[in-house]
């Protein structure tokens, strides 16, 4: 009997996954757990494993198709059986669905449906629902005030989704003018020398939540610096007694890390949430950290990260940044941070505005450590700083708790040793 395959669901805030790549191809024989295909996720990619045994019987979308979550990709039975029941309804089909063609058993690329075969997205008053919104767009809709009804989805078949309502609370920008070294003269680039490039999957979700977290959040950045002669001591003989004690590679970024997980449980006001005019004060402090990937940025999170001790602690964000950047992180472990680091140190970057990352109402940047002339009982003194960029919500977080929260932070770092012991 044919078994259908779906594309399958990540999370609540996943509506669709791009296919990356096939890994068996139509007639071909697998059996139950054999991979599919592989999919990206706006934070992941994995494996689509087959649930039943059988021939490969169609494989509905081609390789780069974004595909909404619970739609049939796939079919699997035996030789000859049918598999026109299972093929994806209209809401589901856009450039990219391939069908079987009966009378020439080919699979054949439909084109978009023009606009006489698309019913106009209207709104049904007597129900006040409206065809083919995903619930994320809906309730940002809702929450910001946009219409709906006047919107033109770029989802599958017009469906609106969230980046849609995204896209209409923007100001449209200014036409450019074209350049004109002269009166006489215009400048023009040949189209060869251009790359054009699709915004999808991992990038695409980077680019809208981004986007969101400016236009929904009242973002405020404070600057400060840390004494780091303590930090680069400690770092120091810890790497030098490592093997001796099985300690890991410790980094500065971890002792960062260890500090500020400390640091939210004396100010539990910036580990906090808000969502739905709701804030919410969590108790475990679930700390996510920036990583760069060849896909783009991913914040995998260290879950109970003021429980854990300075080697398990690197340990974790070692095994996490390494999963991410072979794009094995599970949704799970992307998922439920309360307060989000991001490290530039290493390029050479002092003070940076990091972005926050929504529901979360506050994220640290981490700059370089560099040398730093203070004043203190009249006389100059120089050693090494780290520069600290705190951005809050302002909605939530006022100036004060956030400039304490910045100014125990500098002062944990400034004594780690201590820290470490307790």
């Amino acid at each position: 009997m044919a078994s259908p395959v779906l594309m399958p669901k990540q999370g609540n805030s996943v509506e669709s996954c791009l296919i990356v790549a096939w890994k068996k191809q139509k007639g071909e024989t697998v059996q139950i757990g054999d991979v599919l295909c592989e999919v990206e996720t706006d934070k992941a990619v994995m494996d689509v494993e087959s649930t039943a045994s059988g021939i490969l019987l169609e494989a509905f979308f081609p390789e780069g198709a974004d595909v909404p979550v619970q739609t049939v990709i796939a079919v699997v039975g035996n030789p000859g059986e049918s598999v026109a029941e299972f093929l994806p309804d209209e809401s589901s089909r856009g450039e990219s669905l391939l069908v079987q063609d009966s009378s020439s058993s080919q699979l054949t690329k439909l084109s978009s449906p023009t606009e006489a075969q698309t019913p106009a997205l209207t709104a049904i008053s007597s129900r006040q629902e409206f065809i083919g919104v995903s619930p994320r767009a809906k309730k940002l809709a809702t929450e910001k005030g946009v219409a709906i009804a006047e919107l033109k989805g770029t989802g599958p078949h017009g469906r609106i989704l969230e980046r849609d309502i995204i896209a209409a609370l923007q100001i449209p920008p200014a036409p450019l003018l074209p350049f004109s070294p002269s009166h006489n003269a215009t400048f023009t680039i040949a189209t060869n020398d251009v790359e054009a490039i699709p915004l999808q999957g991992i990038r695409k979700r980077i680019a809208e939540r981004m986007l969101a977290s400016l236009q929904t959040t009242a973002q405020l950045t404070l600057n400060s610096w840390a004494d780091a002669r303590e930090l680069l001591e400690t770092r120091a003989i810890i790497k030098k007694n490592a093997e001796k004690f099985g300690f890991p590679n410790i980094t500065i970024n971890d002792l960062v890390l260890f500090a500020v997980s400390r640091t939210l449980l004396q100010h539990p006001d910036l580990n906090t949430t808000f969502e739905n005019d709701t804030i919410y004060k969590h108790k475990n402090v679930h700390l996510g950290f920036a990583v760069d990937t060849p896909r783009g940025l991913l914040v995998p999170v260290i879950k109970n990260a003021h429980q854990l001790k300075l080697p398990a602690l690197a340990l974790a964000v070692k095994q996490l940044a390494h999963d991410s950047q072979a794009a094995r992180v599970t949704p799970n472990a992307l998922q439920g941070g309360t307060f989000t680091v991001s490290n530039l140190g290493n390029f050479g970057i002092e003070h940076f505005t990091p972005v926050l990352n929504p529901p979360q109402v506050a994220i640290l940047g981490v700059g370089t450590i560099s040398t730093k002339s203070i004043l203190k009982d009249d006389e100059l003194q120089t050693y090494p700083h780290i520069a600290l960029s705190l951005t809050v919500n302002h909605q939530v977080i006022d100036g004060a708790p956030a400039a304490k929260f910045l100014q125990s932070l500098s002062q944990n770092i400034a004594s780690i040793s201590s820290l470490l012991i307790l």
